[in-house]
């Protein structure tokens, strides 16, 4: 699939500014290349040739997308683009969302250890329920309301909400409509995985509900692609009776590996 020009000419100018802006000795170069003079580079950060090398392609070719010009770009041969220019997680994804080509090798949202304080911290200062989910959907923290809201979820012992939906009886009694909400909920963690499906982890947790999980099988096996929506939310609380609320979902910027999730009361 080749790029309309006024997305070469972006491509090109974003290849240009990092080129320019990136060190030899940053990118693992010496900072005067065996059969050049010893005179001052005339050329800013790295030579067109010099990314070419790093990247295992031909000069032409590389000066060609810098150039705007109408040729077709591989992914393998993006993401060796986006490694040998030191590309930050932002940067390197703005690149494949440029040229419309899916990354073959993402960068792993990092969701282990210990949540970010300052996510934590939004949980404290949240009126409402709300709870944070990391990329693969264990609960990793949560505030008071939300700690009485999903007792029954937490009190299982069962991080994962996945698990919890799919495998805990009981979660068929807590929230209501259940085949619709874990359906709808498993079609929004497929397209929240989508862009590493060679993801170890979440591949071992699919696995394993596809193994342990005939509903999970059935809803899995459809297909169904739906993103992470916010809406009514109802639950049968063993010690408040029926409970309705309005979820919304909010995705820190800086933290792209978790997910904080608030339940306004009185949902419509």
């Amino acid at each position: 699939m080749l790029l309309p020009a006024d997305q070469r000419r972006l491509l090109g100018a974003f290849l240009r500014r990092h080129r320019a802006a990136l060190a030899p000795e940053a990118a693992g170069l010496p900072t005067i290349p065996p059969g050049h003079s010893l005179r001052r580079r005339r050329t800013p950060g790295l030579r067109r040739e010099e990314v070419a090398q790093l990247c295992g392609i031909s000069t032409t070719w590389y000066t060609w997308v810098e150039q705007g010009r109408d040729i077709a770009l591989s992914a393998e041969a993006l993401a060796r683009l986006a490694d040998a220019l030191r590309l930050t997680p932002p940067e390197r994804a703005y690149l494949f969302e440029l040229t419309r080509r899916r990354d073959p090798a993402p960068p792993v949202a990092a969701s282990t250890g210990a949540p970010p304080p300052e996510l934590l911290a939004a949980l404290r200062a949240s009126t409402a329920p709300a709870y944070l989910l990391d990329r693969l959907w264990h609960v990793r923290g949560w505030n008071d309301g939300a700690g009485h809201l999903f007792s029954p979820w937490f009190g299982s012992g069962e991080t994962c909400l996945l698990r919890y939906v799919f495998l805990d009886p009981a979660a068929r009694d807590f929230i209501c409509d259940w085949e619709n909400r874990a359906r709808r909920l498993l079609a929004e963690f497929r397209a929240d995985t989508a862009h590493d499906p060679e993801d170890p982890a979440m591949r071992s947790l699919v696995g394993d509900l596809l193994r342990s999980s005939a509903p999970f099988a059935r809803f899995w096996n459809s297909h169904v692609v739906l993103a992470r929506e916010g809406g009514e939310r109802m639950f049968s609380h063993p010690q408040d009776g029926l409970l309705r609320y309005e979820q919304v979902t909010l995705l820190p910027a800086a933290q792209t590996g978790y997910k904080l999730v608030m339940l306004l009361p009185g949902g419509a």
